[in-house]
């Protein structure tokens, strides 16, 4: 029901601002995730769960290959509805240490001819302590979430032995919250952050915010990459991860990249582009993980992924799981259920009874 209503709704919230859309939207949701007769009905209708699309790695299962991006429920209060939805894990943030308001709006455009966004958010959040204070307050409602956390936009501006202080206390205060942590370098719209993905300031960031896991909670630590990498740099960001051990990386943020495929009158604005015109480059920066590591590093694919064909391409490629935001905010919530029927009946299809089989059987070809 709620997907058909999105449908009808989609003309009129699309002559909208963007960020005002989703202020309302993740503001309605975090309302009716606290009543339980409105999460009956936002889950009314779901498919039986196929144990066959269950995804673990580091000691940890996703109930499902389809999660949500960080940059929707920036500060945990919408993921129980997105969870009734059909959604199967949700990554809550970037969240920061402080309070900050972000870049200055306008900050996000639609370019719908190419079913893409870009954003120039800069981390906007209420910070760690209103954070841990909303998944505190709905921990009681079922849902897999991983939290994406990064350093303020003033720690990046002193230097190094601030950003690693930031994730550090991030990392003590929001371990024992979640599924899995996520540290974001990548974000194209704070100045100076990408350089954390350098060889040596990558390997001392991560080396130090491991240290910092509560030993009594080890929640699985991956890292998000760029798309905008180059071959070189992603062996080195390989080699930091193996070395450092983390338990995977996310692949991949927005890209500063501007394919001449874009129109409108938005397609030029700065920021991170994400959707369609992401979907060919996240797929390269997948498939060279999983050759480079042979398929033994757990990769979230993240890109472009707006139906079930783009969720197996994702797969196929190497990724052990996937994540949509700007595919969903096109094809509406109801996405998380298609890309599922789509995929059981792929492994109906070729009689294979795990993600785990297929995407095995696909580095072998």
């Amino acid at each position: 029901m709620i997907d058909a209503l999105y449908r009808l709704a989609k003309p009129a919230l699309f002559q909208l601002d963007p960020e005002t859309v989703h202020d309302r939207t993740i503001a309605a949701l975090g309302r009716m995730g606290t009543s339980s007769n409105a999460l009956a009905l936002l889950g009314r209708g779901a498919d039986p769960v196929d144990p066959r699309l269950a995804v673990s790695f580091a000691g940890v299962t996703l109930p499902g290959p389809i999660g949500i991006a960080a940059g929707l429920d920036k500060n945990g209060v919408a993921y129980p509805a997105l969870a009734a939805m059909g959604w199967d894990s949700i990554e809550i943030g970037t969240v920061t240490r402080l309070p900050q308001p972000g870049n200055s709006k306008p900050r996000i455009f639609r370019l719908t001819d190419n079913r893409a966004l870009i954003n120039r958010m800069g981390f906007p959040g209420a910070g760690v302590d209103e954070v841990a204070m909303n998944l505190i307050m709905r921990r009681k409602r079922p849902a897999t979430i991983g939290i994406n956390i990064g350093p303020n936009k003033g720690s990046v501006e002193a230097g190094l032995d601030a950003v690693i202080a930031d994730c550090q206390d991030l990392v003590r205060r929001l371990s024992s919250l979640c599924t899995y942590l996520v540290l974001n370098v990548s974000s194209p719209n704070t100045a100076r952050l990408r350089n954390l993905q350098g060889k040596a300031a990558l390997a001392e960031l991560l080396t130090a915010v491991r240290s910092s896991s509560p030993r009594s909670h080890a929640t699985p630590l991956l890292v998000k990459i760029a798309p905008d990498l180059t071959p070189s740099e992603i062996d080195d960001i390989i080699d930091v991860v193996l070395e450092t051990g983390l338990e995977g990386v996310i692949a991949t943020n927005t890209t500063t990249a501007r394919p001449p495929i874009l129109q409108g009158k938005w397609c030029n604005e700065t920021g991170g582009l994400s959707g369609e015109p992401l979907r060919s480059r996240s797929l390269d920066v997948i498939r060279q993980i999983a050759i480079a590591t042979k398929g033994t590093l757990p990769i979230i694919g993240v890109g472009g992924i707006a139906s079930g064909t783009d969720a197996l391409a994702v797969l196929r490629a190497g990724a052990w799981s996937t994540q949509s935001y700007t595919g969903m905010i096109y094809q509406g919530p109801g996405l998380a259920r298609a890309i599922k029927r789509s995929l059981s009946a792929e492994l109906d299809r070729t009689g294979m009874t795990s993600l785990k089989e297929l995407r095995e059987e696909s580095l072998r070809l």
